[in-house]
C-alpha cells in the first residue's frame, strides 16, 4: 500500500497517461493540486517525481494500469474516492478534451474505488465547468 496522498496522485497520473501522452499541462496541474488542496496538507512535493515514476514504471508492465488501480483502491480510504476521482477527472479536463482512453480509465476508476454514477455525473460536470474554454461568438 502507499499512502492516501501518493493513491490520488497515481489516479491524477494515470489519467494523464491513460491518451499515452502525459502533457505538460496536465503534470502542472497536477502539481498546482498538490501545492493547493488540503487533502495534500503536510505532503512532500519534493516527492511527486517518486511517485509519478513508480506509478507510470507499472504501467510498462503486463497488466499494470489494473495492479496501478489496485492499488489506489487498497491505499484510499472510503472518505477520498470521490476526492481521487474529481482530481483524475480535473487532470482530464484540463486540456478540454477527453479522449476516449482518459474515458475509459475514468470509468475503470470509478468502478473500482466505489464511486456511485450519480456523484461522478456530477463530478464530472463540475470538472468540465471548471476548465471550460471561452469560446467566443463569431458572429459578434
Amino acid at each position: 500500500m502507499i499512502s492516501p496522498q501518493a493513491a490520488i496522485i497515481y489516479s491524477m497520473v494515470l489519467s494523464a497517461a491513460a491518451d499515452g501522452d502525459l502533457a505538460n499541462d496536465e503534470i502542472d496541474t497536477i502539481k498546482t493540486i498538490i501545492n493547493g488542496l488540503p487533502v495534500f496538507d503536510g505532503f512532500d512535493s519534493t516527492k511527486f517525481n517518486e511517485i509519478a515514476g513508480a506509478c507510470t514504471d507499472l504501467l510498462t508492465e503486463e497488466d499494470g494500469l489494473d495492479a496501478a488501480v489496485e492499488i489506489i483502491r487498497q491505499s484510499l480510504p472510503s472518505s477520498l474516492c470521490a476526492t481521487a476521482y474529481a482530481l483524475a477527472c480535473d487532470v482530464v479536463a484540463v486540456n478540454g478534451i477527453a479522449t476516449q482512453e482518459e474515458l475509459r480509465f475514468l470509468e475503470m476508476l470509478r468502478h473500482d474505488i466505489n464511486v456511485d454514477r450519480l456523484t461522478a455525473a456530477a463530478i464530472e460536470r463540475g470538472s468540465a465547468a471548471r476548465y471550460a474554454r471561452n469560446q467566443t461568438d463569431p458572429d459578434g
